[in-house]
């Protein structure tokens, strides 16, 4: 037995003792092959799953350094079945890999004969492959190069795809260089991902995941495809390029709703790419109108299941996936990993706001109960309505209120995700409402105006969680939101994270309602807050509405 901080576990799991003086050590030694799921205050859990070890076995790392770093930092002996069970593991990877082949094109070479027969009778796996070269080599048609790599995942023999990546059409390009240059740890993520060819780079909301980008396709000098959440962050990006890079605005061309242009560097919303006409996409044509060097998915973690479909077909195009947080609601991140490629560079929230990038956040969530009325009326509700009448109930309007009044001044978004509530709350509050009828020229317009001050109260619905800029928020009420969506909260603490001038602190309020399936799913929610280490502290509304 030795003094290390971690305790490893036979189910898996890894306990960091935070205090411990070699926990930064450790920690390091871990991230590449452990995905962090809770970080409280002082013991965080990570977790050995198949997926993170073939991330790490995909980013260069052996079952050797996984067990030497389990061993090293260790304070109890390490279950053996487990270190077996991880050598067994990551030697799953890499037994099939993909090639190119001069005679034949893409191929799959096996290093075990045996694996390469059974993956040869599994039904959905055989028509993807064509004629057997050799005992150990069978061709893959070029069309299915990527359901390839998601199908292995799938049965647990997941490819190393060495069959490279063509260049596309080059584009000169730069970073810019007056007043400002990219941070290390952006710098570290950009050489990651082009040491790696195409993976997915993990930074919190507000740590500049645009200029990773930037970085990336600077050092790509070519054509690039940026695929984006909606129009209003579609302007963003090309406001920051234009900024940040050589790239002037007419190299930059926005496909969306509103415009169909294609340039050097294509900006499109996935709204726009997954919108079909009779039955058709009819705008797939976008992926070869040009030769992209560079695909860049902004938000991958929200990557609606047609784009993966469309990025099977995209497998010899580099391939950037930028994101706060891997957790996909319908747990297809094995497709971001199949796909996209695996995580080249991740960093935790907390160390980024250790570093003054990015503020640090209160994390409050506010108990309201109900009255007589509204509770009868959520006892009665069939059960598909309880959450809305939970979520909408008039009670809470008074504490919003008071938590506005009590940040008076400040820049505050009220989030919701029902319509009526949040007119409502816009009256009452007389705040603009932003929602997904208001049109993207008003969107921008409102918030301008909440950049330079001129609003302090914004009332906005969802299509404010993604990709949004208010580096002046600090104050973000949330009332309403998608169940028990735990990426929608990072999202939404996200808008506060941008680091302020002054050095104030931001200010994250939940208002739920007691004794409802809305405490249940803020629960849930708040599980990706206190994997990153934000606690929430629990306040009765009550004490809120007392005068000060």
């Amino acid at each position: 037995m030795t003094d290390g901080p971690l305790i490893v576990q036979s189910d898996k799991t890894v306990l960091l003792e935070v205090d411990h003086e070699r926990a930064e050590d450790a920690r390091i030694a871990i991230a590449p092959f452990a995905e962090l799921e809770r970080a409280p205050e002082h013991v965080h859990t990570y977790r050995v799953t198949p997926l993170a070890l073939w991330n790490a076995r995909a980013a260069g790392h052996d079952a050797e350094q996984v067990v030497d770093a389990l061993t090293t930092y260790s304070r109890f002996p390490v279950p053996q079945p487990l270190l077996i069970d991880i050598v067994d593991t990551m030697g799953r990877f890499g037994r099939l890999q993909l090639q190119n082949d001069p005679a034949h094109g893409i191929v799959m070479v096996a290093t075990d004969r045996a694996v390469l027969e059974e993956v040869l009778r599994n039904k959905k796996i055989s028509p993807m492959l064509g004629a057997r070269i050799d005992p150990d080599t069978v061709v893959v048609h070029p069309s299915e190069r990527g359901r390839l790599k998601q199908a292995l995942v799938k049965v647990g023999w997941p490819a190393e795809d060495l069959a490279g990546y063509v260049d596309g059409e080059s584009h000169p390009m730069s970073l810019a260089e007056d007043g400002w240059a990219l941070r290390e740890y952006q710098r570290q993520a950009a050489d990651a991902f082009r040491a790696g060819g195409s993976g997915v780079v993990v930074l919190p909301c507000g740590a500049g995941k645009t200029l990773v980008g930037a970085a990336a396709m600077a050092r790509a000098e070519a054509t690039t495809l940026i695929l984006v959440t909606n129009t209003v962050a579609a302007r963003q990006w090309k406001r920051e390029l234009v900024n940040r890079t050589s790239l002037t605005e007419s190299e930059i061309g926005e496909y969306s709703g509103e415009k169909k242009e294609i340039r050097p560097v294509t900006i499109a919303t996935y709204q726009v790419i997954t919108r079909k006409s009779k039955g058709e996409y009819k705008h797939l044509e976008l992926f070869d109108s040009r030769d992209w060097g560079l695909v860049i998915y902004d938000e991958v973690h929200l990557l609606p299941a047609p784009v993966f479909r469309m990025t099977a077909d995209l497998q010899s195009r580099r391939r950037l996936g930028l994101t706060a947080t891997l957790v996909r609601e319908d747990g297809r991140e094995g497709d971001v990993f199949s796909l996209i490629g695996p995580k080249r560079y991740d960093v935790p929230w907390r160390d980024i706001e250790a570093q003054g990038w990015i503020a640090p956040a209160e994390c409050i969530e506010v108990r309201v109960t109900l009255t007589d009325n509204e509770r009868i009326g959520y006892a009665t509700a069939e059960s598909e309505e309880r959450y809305r009448l939970a979520s909408t109930a008039h009670t809470k309007l008074g504490v919003i209120r008071s938590i506005v009044d009590t940040h008076a001044g400040e820049p505050t978004l009220v989030i919701g995700a029902y319509l009526d509530q949040l007119e409502e709350l816009g009256a009452a509050l007389d705040a603009p409402v932003i929602q997904g009828s208001t049109t993207n020229k008003e969107r921008e317009a409102l918030f301008e105006r909440f950049r330079q001050g001129e609003l302090d109260t914004l009332v906005v619905s969802k299509v404010a969680n993604f990709s949004i800029d208010l580096p002046e928020a600090t104050v973000a009420i949330q009332v309403s939101g998608t169940f028990g969506s735990r990426q929608e909260e990072a999202q939404r603490l996200g808008r506060l994270l941008r680091p302020k001038e002054d050095g104030r602190q931001a200010h994250f309020y939940s208002v739920v309602a007691r004794d409802t399936v809305d405490t249940d799913y803020a629960a849930h929610r708040q599980r990706f807050l206190a994997e990153q280490g934000y606690a929430y502290r629990i306040v009765d509304a009550d004490d809120l509405l007392r005068p000060l």
